[in-house]
């Protein structure tokens, strides 16, 4: 047996309820696989063949012990700008379309995404399939294939999350069943109140109202939990100051216009006051500056030029603060960007912030991706203390590292004083062996005892703890038996 989480709003917790689910089903030994079958995110994943997800659908299945693969979110949307997307179909590469030329795809793309939860729940049994954004946009419903057509192609229960910290509960869960199509409206098994504020105890006559006005039963009523799994979506940034530590050691992360794969330092949020710096606005004062993945280089590029950053990056080379460029960054720590029209709508070339003597070429529509493991082999403080790291990479274009030093055994680059360094490599910040190499440098520079972060943490991709202590959470404040109910054929097939 199966079901579906759609939401009333975007980021109302559809993603967490999933991996909740997800785990829970494996803690009691049955199999569970997740599914969403069209994602629209910068922050993605490579599985081990190669493919790319968004990364909600990699922690809900390391949530349910299971490795990620393409099935499990078939079709994942990553906005270049201009209302283009880049379409990956089934963990590769599709197209770069218009917006309003995707929904021509939407039939063909549905078929797909039917065949791949077809896959996954002839090989596990039980798939919790997520929805995406607001199950209720009705100007919608004919090209829907995250939430009413899916639906309404698997016919499976619903389980509707509500988001009480936005206000308007009532509302969003009354509207919702409103405006869903009458056969789709009682597939509607459940509903579950998100992201209370203190006591669950205090809504009750809340619940008991929901219950009368809809008749659909609340299955429970989830109080605010900061667990730290990865982030979904640019939506997760302004999340990002909740989060904050009290650590003297500044990092300044560049938020750029089309940022992907910020995941990338959530663990040294953990251990470091890490700010998210939109361009223009001062890097003085920071102990590290750090340049993450983007969407479109070239783009990117043109509005830190705009803003001033070169010249800031160039200042702060100067007194000495580490820069890092991770992908995209990497791309434009270096001297040139020359693009054959993958990037931008016509064949240019480019000048980079010159930190790297690095060239970037764009040739063809062909992205990397690949899972990788590297030891560090730089120059410097800083490199040569990580040891061996794994990641992932996710880019177009290619770079020539010139007679610069490696920065890791055959990828990335780095000044002869391994300050400034570049790497392709997602995911570097997630091995602590690296965020313990840049921390006990940063500190030691600020004259500040630096307790080494343990390998345990709950920053990993695939943490169990973050995911067992989620999943106790969910079943606290969830009527799990209801839900149970709803998985009795893969009880028994368990």
């Amino acid at each position: 047996m199966s079901l579906i989480v759609l939401g009333t709003a975007s980021h109302v917790g559809k993603s967490v309820t999933v991996a909740a689910l997800c785990r829970a089903l494996y803690r009691r030994g049955i199999p569970v696989a997740p599914f969403k079958s069209q994602n629209m995110s910068l922050n993605s994943y490579v599985t081990a063949d190669g493919s790319e997800i968004g990364i909600a659908q990699a922690v809900q299945a390391f949530a349910a012990g299971v490795e990620p693969e393409a099935d499990m979110n078939p079709v994942l949307l990553k906005p270049r700008g201009d209302s283009v997307s880049q379409v990956v179909l089934l963990g590769r590469p599709y197209k770069d379309v218009q917006i309003r030329d995707y929904y021509r795809e939407t039939d063909t793309l549905l078929t797909e995404a039917v065949a791949a939860f077809e896959r996954l729940q002839g090989r596990f049994g039980n798939v919790v399939v997520e929805g995406a954004g607001g199950a209720a946009e009705v100007n919608l419903y004919d090209r829907d294939i995250a939430n009413i057509r899916l639906a309404r192609s698997l016919r499976l229960p619903i389980l509707l999350v509500a988001d009480i910290e936005r206000g308007g509960v009532f509302a969003q869960v009354y509207g919702t069943l409103a405006l869903l199509p009458e056969d789709i409206r009682p597939l509607v098994a459940g509903v579950i109140v998100n992201k209370f504020r203190g006591d669950p105890g205090l809504f009750a006559s809340g619940v008991t109202k929901l219950e009368e006005l809809t008749g659909v039963p609340v299955l429970g009523v989830v109080p605010f939990a900061d667990i730290p799994l990865p982030s979904e979506d640019s939506l997760s940034i302004a999340d990002k100051g909740e989060r904050g530590t009290a650590s003297p050691v500044r990092i300044a992360v560049l938020r750029l216009p089309r940022i992907s794969n910020f995941t990338d330092f959530e663990l040294l949020e953990e251990h470091a006051a890490v700010d998210y710096v939109p361009a223009g606005a001062p890097l003085s004062g920071y102990d590290c500056i750090i340049l993450p993945g983007t969407k479109n280089t070239v783009e990117d590029l043109d509005v830190l030029n705009r803003h001033g950053v070169g010249e800031e990056l160039r200042d702060a080379r100067e007194r000495g603060v580490p820069i890092i460029g991770i992908c995209g960054g990497y791309q434009m720590l270096g001297s040139r960007i020359v693009d054959s029209g993958i990037e931008s709508e016509t064949p240019a070339e480019y000048r980079g912030f010159g930190l790297l003597d690095v060239v970037t070429a764009f040739t063809g529509y062909r992205k990397t991706t690949v899972q990788v493991r590297r030891r560090a082999t730089g120059p410097g403080p800083i490199l040569p203390a990580m040891g061996e790291v794994e990641g992932y990479e996710i880019h177009m274009g290619e770079t020539e590292r010139g007679d610069l030093p490696e920065a890791f055994v055959g990828e990335g680059v780095a000044t002869p004083d391994g300050l400034v360094f570049g790497t392709y490599m997602h995911g570097l910040f997630r091995n602590t062996g690296a965020v313990n190499a840049l921390l006990a440098y940063l500190s030691e520079r600020r004259g500040i005892a630096f307790r080494p972060v343990a390998e345990a943490s709950g920053g990993a991709l695939g943490a169990a703890d973050a995911y067992d202590e989620l999943a106790r959470h969910f079943e606290e404040h969830v009527d799990m038996e209801a839900i149970m109910a709803w998985f009795r054929d893969g009880e028994r097939a368990g």
